[in-house]
């Protein structure tokens, strides 16, 4: 039956979630059960696509980038794939319509296979929006269960969002995106040199960006909400932890959150969701 191998397609995506990232796969869990499978299906996909690029090295990564990609256009005409991560992420594009936001995250990470800096904000706007911006839009229309009117009303926020958690991510992984991938992101940079005055720029880009990306969360569905406001109060406290590292510090090491800290972060939140206050 093919509802067992679906179902054991989810089982792998939702491994593939807690194997990469034990914060997002706790967030996952605070949705409502309806909705889970979906969003573990987007992570595994996204989260293999970036895999290829980021990590496969010592491979032929356009190769393996190009059969990954015509796996997944072969599996929208015939709705199924023996890869059972791309078997369970082609039900949900199309069940959601998710098929631009999929083609602009698979050009992203195309540039990733040779693109090593973005010198303008028009490349670096574009490249986030296909790295991020379309993840939460993937994720926004599972929340929203198709719904257009309240998608078009919080899409702006869900892009905001995703913009600023890659934001933070890049200036969490400076070191590691200078030193072993050879990308510089921000085009505010001099010589892959994060000065004061380019740390302070990205920071008020990325404070703007989490002020807007409050405005949707606080009027997404209750079946996400919690889970999307502990992920946005994540972010925001390792953004502050960025702000007081100096630049050195940022330059040569990871900016990390403790694991305490997660779970005090994780129960203020639910003590306000549950209070009704987000």
């Amino acid at each position: 039956m093919k509802a067992l191998f679906d179902s054991s397609s989810v089982n792998c995506s939702k491994l593939i979630t807690k194997t990469y990232s034990t914060s997002f796969s706790l967030g996952i869990k605070l949705f409502a059960p309806s909705i889970r499978p979906a969003i573990y299906a987007i992570y595994g996909f996204v989260r293999y696509a970036d895999e290829i690029v980021d990590s496969f090295h010592d491979y032929e990564q356009e190769t393996l980038l190009n059969e990954f990609e015509e796996e997944y256009r072969k599996s929208l005409k015939r709705k199924i794939s023996l890869n059972p991560i791309i078997n369970s992420f082609q039900e949900i594009v199309l069940k959601y319509d998710l098929h631009q936001y999929v083609d602009a995250f698979l050009t992203s990470m195309r540039h990733d296979l040779d693109k090593t800096e973005y010198n303008t904000k028009e490349e670096y706007d574009d490249y986030i929006y296909g790295s991020a911006d379309v993840v939460g839009l993937m994720c926004l229309r599972v929340f929203v269960n198709n719904d257009n009117e309240k998608f078009n009303h919080l899409k702006e926020s869900a892009q905001y969002l995703g913009s600023a958690f890659q934001k933070v991510n890049f200036l969490r992984d400076f070191k590691d995106d200078i030193n072993d991938l050879g990308r510089s992101y921000f085009p505010e940079l001099e010589t892959n040199t994060l000065t004061k005055s380019a740390k302070e720029s990205i920071l008020e880009d990325i404070e703007n960006d989490f002020a807007e990306a409050y405005k949707g969360i606080i009027q997404l569905p209750l079946e996400s909400r919690l889970g999307v406001f502990v992920a946005y109060k994540y972010y925001s406290k390792l953004l502050k932890k960025l702000k007081r590292a100096d630049t050195t510090s940022i330059m040569n090491s990871r900016i990390r959150i403790s694991n305490p800290l997660k779970f005090l972060i994780l129960t203020k939140a639910y003590i306000r969701f549950k209070f009704n206050i987000i």
